[in-house]
């Protein structure tokens, strides 16, 4: 792409190629953002512009298909992705003049070679929303004439179904709503109280809060700025963490004594890096991760934060491990590969790159990750299982058949091994299972303990 390219052709490029490869939204903005806009502002107007339409996709979408004459399904991608464009900034964006969401995107298919009847289709259908707006519903109530409430609430139906039959209507809403409410830069820090990081960050008046779950997490609710930007970012005085990974992580034991422990799953290394600082002089970490990318990643994060020689990292895959390293380890955390839905808020283009199947298929990888750490466990050990999804098949499901399989294990109450706020976090059977409507990502953990 053209780095010259205004914000909104990188959106609707950024948009088009999302469509066409389905591949993560993150690591396609990153791809596609660099080199990144002279203006900053550029670039944070392209951000929102992807985001936010794919954030309110089924609300858009919804409108479009009641004032298309042409439906969505036969029209040509372009066309569609940049009528998403322009009726989110109708919709949504407040500050910018309808004239200008309209004419841009006019001029973008123009710059398209697009024909006249086209961009003519597109003008007459963008204005006459404009003209109508104050009749539509508001996105993301529970319901109005003419819509569905998945498409009011912007989520797949599928999801918003299943969510209503084992959480009801009033409940579903507000899972929707939380999802569609972009989360607050979340932070993990190292070596500093909340208050003191809190007190640096009003001096650059940035405002922050304290997390009333978490103990070393800090809150930037609104801000739209680089990480790297924040004091302390070099020194490795923080890490960006959502305050449920932090607790999750903190399920494996408040103090790491005694033997080996395993990460068996590290991806980016926040929670090794967590678990390194409550790992004692007579114990051990090893970080296990067999994608390349993410294993050099995961040693610069280790490193930014000063940790690197307290964490051993592995590339290659678990059951490698038996034969590189043996069994035997003490603790265990299996922060498994999963769909991803409790993290919505987080990232908007999940509920729509899933479907109904993918659960069945990560229970199968998630159960088989289980058993293979079962097996590198000690006796006395603690086995850790981590999900970011919201949904049985990949959560309760795994661990009961995991359970049926090994019946020597058992389920540890999560209560006893989380800050006391937290306790409101952990459901009737003793799992760790927060919700994003109570301000957090959608997570699941169990400790399971041979018994």
């Amino acid at each position: 792409m053209n780095k010259n390219e205004n914000a909104r052709v990188r959106a609707l490029y950024i948009l088009e190629e999302w469509r066409r490869q389905g591949i993560s939204l993150d690591l396609l903005v990153e791809r596609e953002m660099q080199p990144p806009f002279a203006d900053r502002r550029d670039n944070q107007l392209c951000r929102a512009l992807v985001f936010g339409v794919v954030r309110w996709l089924g609300y858009v979408d919804a409108v479009l298909a009641r004032y298309s004459k042409h439906p969505l399904a036969k029209m040509k991608p372009l066309t569609h992705q940049a009528l998403r464009l322009g009726l989110f900034q109708l919709l949504f964006m407040d500050r910018v003049p309808a004239s200008a969401a309209i004419n841009e995107s006019i001029k973008i298919l123009k710059g398209k070679g697009q024909p006249r009847w086209l961009t003519g289709f597109v003008n007459g259908l963008l204005r006459k929303v404009s003209r109508e707006i104050a009749t539509l519903p508001k996105p993301g109530t529970e319901g109005a004439p003419g819509f569905a409430p998945h498409e009011l609430l912007s989520h797949p139906q599928w999801l918003y179904d299943r969510w209503r039959e084992r959480y009801g209507v009033s409940r579903t809403a507000a899972l929707c709503a939380a999802n569609n409410r972009e989360a607050a830069l979340s932070l993990r820090l190292f070596g500093h109280s909340p208050a003191e990081f809190i007190s640096k960050l009003a001096e650059l008046d940035l405002v922050a809060e304290q997390s009333r779950f978490a103990p070393q997490a800090v809150i930037l609710p609104g801000y739209k700025g680089a990480v790297a930007d924040l004091p302390g970012y070099g020194e490795g005085h923080f890490q960006v963490q959502d305050e449920a990974a932090q607790l999750a992580a903190g399920l494996l034991g408040d103090r790491l004594a005694g033997g080996r422990y395993l990460d068996a799953c590290a991806g980016l290394g926040g929670k090794a890096g967590q678990l390194a600082t409550v790992l004692a002089e007579d114990a051990s970490l090893l970080a296990v991760e067999p994608d390349q990318r993410r294993h050099e990643l995961l040693g610069i994060n280790l490193a930014r934060l000063g940790l690197a020689g307290k964490v051993a990292t592995f590339r290659g895959r678990l059951e490698d491990i038996a034969v590189e390293q043996g069994s035997g380890f003490k603790g265990i955390l299996v922060d498994a590969p999963c769909s991803g839905l409790g993290a919505i808020r987080r990232h908007p283009d999940i509920r729509w790159n899933r479907k109904p199947d993918d659960l069945e298929r990560y229970q199968g990888l998630q159960l088989a990750l289980l058993a293979e750490a079962a097996g590198l466990l000690d006796p006395s050990g603690v086995l850790v299982y981590l999900t970011c999804s919201t949904e049985p098949e990949e959560n309760e499901q795994v661990i009961e058949k995991f359970l049926a399989d090994h019946p020597d294990f058992k389920v540890e109450d999560c209560r006893a091994y989380l800050p006391e706020p937290a306790a409101e976090l952990v459901d009737e059977r003793g799992f760790f299972h927060p919700l994003p409507d109570q301000g957090l990502d959608g997570f699941f953990g169990a400790r399971l303990v041979k018994g």
